[in-house]
């Protein structure tokens, strides 16, 4: 009797304890509840703030995107000038890391992808659909794959950017450092040479125009020439073709001849003879008179024709003397890709692209690249002339991927002579070098600087959007054949002969196999 009282008071005793325990978690939940939600506005209070160096700031040179911090930073040659929030790819759909260039501007852009979305102020760094632009920061990561900055933010920077201004998305926080190596000291400006660079340049650009202007009269005179005598040429062909027949009438003739057995024959045969041979006279006399009266006309329009030849030669030879000379005046740029063991140079013909979107770049280097220990990474890093100094050029670096550090990867790679002495006397600020295990993007082509993603990193905002089409040039025509290139210039960019390696990463870290050979 006393254990079932015993064993009743317990069975109350725990009913009680639990419905308390009940009580006191509901309280616990309530009282944290409000907790939870200041962690929240906390940890968004704590996301990076839109703030401005306390200095004058110079024109933005890079801008660094980073993912984990979801903050952008823009630099000048002196340092950071603003920093902002951001909001890149989500999940599944992530900012691909790498090196971009912006590529085109657009201040009113409105997505072609995403239902006619606003995307203000737009940067754009792949021709595929990767841009920088203003838009909605909810405080983490967002969008479709774009990085997106607040709307003033954006519109502040639009007019100060240009170009080709370098653009780095890092998986971690990244920043330039003042930097110095012996490869780099060979980019020395020639003083005089760039002294002389502009005037050099508007000289060789009004020769090349000339030459334009002989060649398209020197072809215009040929043509003429050629059209004038087309007759004359068309007739000779005829009598030609006539006295060859009656030539070869005689020689049947003849063979008649001396095969008839009997009198009969041979008469009948001497008599086809001598009609034969008169014919055959009659038409080389002809041919022969008509021969001389169009030989003068016939010489004029050969030596036309050589002429406008050789004034096309001069056209081409003088356009490349004023391409050479213009790109001298801008900042080079050059990618190191241990992946292909080439050395690429890109410089900004500031042309616009035939198609309308962005600006052609002059690609005419590319060369094989010594790298020691080929097998070993190197990783990715930019190296970045953001002044002249007494040395020369004042660089900074940026490790993106740190494989290996920045000096012991430049220790190992030769830079070829020819490229040096090509671009080294006009190297001005704002040039880079570029070095990095991955080959160029496939979204490489003639109107983007370079783009390279960092295979071993999420790409799933290249996911939904199809690889940009390329045009190729080839004999001055764009592979559409509905623009012709009046100055020369499209001799230049000629077609790639053989395919780049790509990266085949993409989101989640799957493997996709190449969708198309390289540009």
């Amino acid at each position: 009797m006393v254990d079932r009282l015993t064993s009743a008071k317990s069975t109350v005793a725990m009913r009680h304890w639990g419905f308390s325990a009940v009580v006191m978690f509901a309280a616990m939940v309530a009282l944290m509840a409000p907790t939870a939600d200041a962690a929240a506005k906390q940890a968004r209070r704590a996301q990076p703030a839109e703030t401005a160096a306390p200095r004058e700031a110079g024109e933005p040179i890079m801008a660094i995107v980073s993912i984990k911090s979801q903050q952008v930073t823009f630099y000048d040659a002196e340092g950071w000038i603003l920093r902002a929030p951001v909001s890149t790819g989500v999940n599944g759909r992530e900012t691909p890391a790498g090196v971009f260039a912006i590529v085109e501007k657009d201040k009113d852009h409105h997505s072609t992808m995403y239902d006619d979305a606003w995307m203000p102020n737009m940067l754009r760094i792949t021709w595929n659909g990767l841009a920088l632009h203003g838009g909605p920061l909810p405080g983490y990561a967002a969008s479709h794959g774009c990085v997106r900055m607040p709307y003033g933010f954006a519109e502040k920077l639009f007019d100060k950017t240009r170009i080709g201004m370098r653009v780095i998305i890092s998986p971690d926080d990244a920043a330039p450092v003042d930097f110095s190596h012996p490869a780099l000291s060979l980019f020395v400006p020639n003083t005089e040479v760039v002294a002389a660079a502009p005037a050099k340049a508007e000289m060789l650009s009004r020769e090349a125009a000339d030459a334009a202007t002989s060649a398209a009269e020197a072809k215009k005179t040929a043509v003429t020439a050629a059209r004038e005598s087309a007759p004359l040429a068309a007739s000779l062909r005829k009598l030609e073709r006539l006295k060859a027949r009656a030539d070869a009438k005689l020689v049947s003739a003849d063979k008649a001849v001396a095969a008839a057995r009997t009198d009969q024959a041979r008469a009948k045969a001497e008599d086809r003879r001598q009609k034969a041979a008169a014919k055959a006279a009659e038409l080389g006399i002809q041919f022969d008179t008509a021969k001389t009266n169009a030989s003068s006309k016939l010489d004029a329009a050969s030596a036309a024709k050589e002429a406008a030849k050789t004034a096309q030669t001069k056209k081409a030879d003088a356009a490349k003397a004023a391409l050479d000379a213009k790109l001298a005046l801008e900042p080079v740029s050059i990618y190191i890709s241990r992946a292909t063991r080439t050395l690429y140079v890109r410089r900004n013909t500031h042309k616009p692209a035939p198609d309308g979107g962005g600006e052609v770049f002059d690609a005419t280097i590319e060369v094989p690249v010594t790298i020691r220990d080929p097998g070993k990474p190197l990783g990715t890093h930019v190296f970045t002339a953001v002044a002249r100094n007494d040395a020369g050029l004042r660089w900074t670096a940026v490790t993106v991927e740190n494989r290996e550090d920045a000096k012991s990867a430049l220790d190992r790679i030769t830079i070829p002579k020819e490229v040096l002495d090509r671009i080294a006397p006009t190297a001005l600020p704002r040039s880079s070098i570029v070095v990095s295990d991955e080959p160029l993007s496939e979204e490489t082509n003639y109107r983007t600087e370079f783009v390279a993603v960092l295979s071993d990193q999420p790409q799933g905002g290249f996911i939904t959007r199809k690889p940009s089409e390329v045009l190729m040039v080839d004999d001055n025509d764009w592979g559409n054949g509905n623009w012709r290139d009046d100055d020369g210039f499209g001799f230049f960019l000629q077609r790639n002969p053989g395919p780049q390696p790509r990266n085949t990463r993409r989101g989640g870290g799957q493997l996709f196999p190449p969708e198309q050979p390289g540009w």
